[in-house]
């Protein structure tokens, strides 16, 4: 979907009424989806002298939201442990995977973007440029009152996002309100941080500013897919109520002494469970909002282009395309960002014995054991729950037969623990031997496989670019994406997802549980999700099939359902890392050794040998990121990220 959000490149320096904005090319194909316009210098008076000038300078304040979209630099993604890369000399999206090894640091943070270094927007100066256009968008003599209201209620919006984002990352951050007035003394440019509850409550009120000046959908969806709707900003708000309730920011006792340099507290000392409540009821308006607009969870629809599709493979096509499926055709998708996702082919295994294929597609995008184990068995619970699932000999071999031969090759022998497993993880994760729908081949009789042990199709032909851990992220690949008969790749563009339904009902499902534990309304919105993948309810597939099966009926072992189900529904969308950190579960999650197969072995036996590639270095000092030393110096009202100092 080409976006038609155009972006007016102008020339402003902070504090003296000119700004310099930059738009980074995110991947290779970003220009098809940004519409980039020459640099050119002007004041703020011409900036905003009619309509036109106005609306480009809006969309400037769009501009570092798309650069968002890129998920190698999003925390999100990239420090959730769900995937790992490899370092090799000349990889260019190796850096950031290395902040899971302890590469973080106060001399130059990577993912910078308090300061805007190190891959990451400078995100203070994205908002004094949403500050810019709110100070002047009543010169414009010709815009109608009903756009300027729209475009009010964007630019709002968008400053809200900007400081969440901040939020997220460093806790208490300063609250940028106005645009300076230069002729103030130096010293009121210099902002303390803020407590992260004055912060959330700064960030929400602006949400609902704007919330009634934007429209419910987007309508033109030619031009304009891609701006701020209704819809968008009250899921937004909900998640941001959630984070605001969850144990990293509400009442947490590792930060009980974290002050500014006048006492203050930046986080609150006690629980405040109402806090769930709240944003309880703001996941309630958002789905009532999308239930309006008739969205609904993604199901496949079957092209002509494929003359037959039974239903375990359209299940997986379901389930891959409520993230792959372009947005005016995802009945499910409420926001994603311009912008495509640039590295399917580091998700792909090399499905040809083109010899040409191996430099387009890399494959190097591993999926650590450990996320391959945590999908459900196909009854629905965890593997080492199900009492009849072998959960003991999963590493032992097996052979697929007839009925395996939709996820796995008939006659192909590979780990018992890629068999019996639910349709999520058959949708979500490649593996040796596991079958591949698509990439060129849409007959379901004769479909691609992944061969990935050292003389297999998929196997290893450099080690440094290659998969390490036999395991790759599918889930992130369209299934239309396919290897050409020259051995390049042929790409089929998608958007990232931001939000979606399914993420939403189980955000709700969350916040419910925790404010007033497990009920029907609960178990309704995990089962809707579960449905989608053919699984049966919590209570009736815990009980039937789990070696804990009073586990749904308490709001502790709810809690454990809810968090796991959001970890699979979501798994490689960039939610992951976030969540982990608002759960206060990152250290122990992210922190399990990377594992995988010896790939460079052909031997059956000699591949399934377990290997461990990295233990990753994390402790509590990286739940929010440091400030550097410089700007500490700069601004000496601010103080460190606790466990930085």
């Amino acid at each position: 979907m080409r976006s038609k959000i155009k972006i007016q490149r102008y020339l402003f320096f902070p504090f003296v009424g000119i700004m310099l904005f930059g738009m980074v090319c995110i991947t290779p194909s970003c220009r098809k989806y940004l519409d980039v316009t020459p640099e050119n210098v002007g004041t703020i008076d011409y900036a905003f002298r009619n309509r036109n000038e106005a609306e480009n300078y809006l969309f400037a304040c769009y501009g570092t939201l798309q650069a968002l979209s890129n998920p190698i630099n999003d925390p999100g993604f990239i420090t959730s442990g769900e995937v790992y890369n490899q370092s090799y000399a000349g990889n260019l999206i190796t850096n950031n995977f290395t902040l899971l090894s302890g590469s973080q640091n106060t001399t130059s943070p990577l993912l910078n973007y308090w300061e805007g270094t190190n891959s990451g927007p400078n995100l203070f100066q994205a908002i004094r440029r949403c500050n810019i256009f709110l100070k002047n968008i009543d010169k414009p003599i010709d815009l109608s009152a009903s756009e300027k209201e729209r475009w009010i209620a964007e630019a709002n919006f968008l400053k809200a996002y900007y400081h969440y984002f901040l939020l997220r990352m460093y806790g208490p951050i300063p609250i940028m309100d106005v645009e300076e007035d230069i002729s103030q003394p130096v010293e009121t440019f210099r902002k303390k941080r803020q407590p992260v509850d004055s912060v959330f409550s700064y960030i929400v009120g602006l949400l609902d500013k704007a919330i009634p000046g934007l429209p419910p959908a987007i309508v033109n969806v030619n031009d304009e897919l891609g701006r701020i709707t209704q819809t968008i900003a009250l899921a937004e708000k909900a998640e941001m109520l959630a984070t605001q309730a969850s144990p990293l920011f509400n009442g947490n006792p590792d930060y009980a002494g974290y002050q500014d340099k006048d006492g203050v507290q930046l986080f609150p000392t006690s629980v405040d469970n109402e806090k769930w409540k709240r944003a309880a009821e703001a996941c309630k308006a958002a789905i009532s909002q999308a239930a309006g607009l008739n969205l609904r969870l993604y199901s496949f629809l079957i092209p002509p282009a494929i003359s037959k599709l039974n239903d375990s493979l359209k299940l997986v096509l379901s389930l891959q395309g409520a993230v792959t499926e372009k947005w005016s055709n995802n009945s499910e998708l409420i926001w994603a960002l311009n912008g495509t996702f640039g590295y399917q082919s580091n998700c792909i295994p090399r499905l040809t014995t083109n010899t040409d294929v191996f430099g387009a597609v890399p494959g190097n995008l591993s999926v650590p054991l450990a996320i391959a184990e945590l999908f459900y068995t196909k009854n629905g619970v965890p593997i080492e729950e199900d009492k009849s699932w072998d959960y003991g000999n999963r590493f032992s071999m097996q052979t697929a037969d007839k009925v395996d031969k939709y996820y796995i090759k008939e006659g192909y022998s590979t780990v018992k623990g890629n068999f019996n497993r639910e349709a999520r993880y058959y949708a979500s994760i490649a593996f040796d031997g596991g079958t591949w729908f698509g990439g060129g081949v849409l007959d379901q009789e004769s479909m691609l496989y992944v061969g990935g042990r050292k003389d297999g199709i998929s196997g290893v032909q450099e080690y440094g670019r290659a998969n390490v851990t036999g395991y790759w992220p599918k889930k992130l690949a369209h299934y239309q994406t396919a290897i050409t008969s020259s051995g390049g790749l042929s790409v089929v563009g998608y958007r990232m997802p931001r939000m979606r339904l399914a993420g939403l009902y189980l955000l709700y499902a969350e916040c419910l549980n925790e404010a007033s534990g497990p009920s029907n309304e609960v178990y309704s919105y995990i089962d809707s999700v579960r449905s989608r993948a053919k699984l049966k309810g919590v209570v009736e597939s815990w009980a039937s099939y789990s070696n804990m099966p009073g586990k749904p009926l308490t709001k502790d072992g709810l809690r454990d359902i809810i968090h796991r189900e959001k970890k699979i529904e979501m798994c490689f969308e960039g939610q992951t890392g976030w969540d982990l950190r608002r759960w206060k579960e990152y250290v122990t999650e992210a922190s399990k050794p990377v594992q995988g197969w010896n790939v460079m072995q052909a031997d059956i036996k000699s591949y399934y040998t377990l290997q461990t590639f990295m233990i990753p270095v994390i402790s509590n000092k990286d739940y929010l990121w440091p400030l550097s030393g410089d700007e500490l110096l700069r601004n000496d009202k601010l103080v460190q990220a606790p466990y930085w100092q």
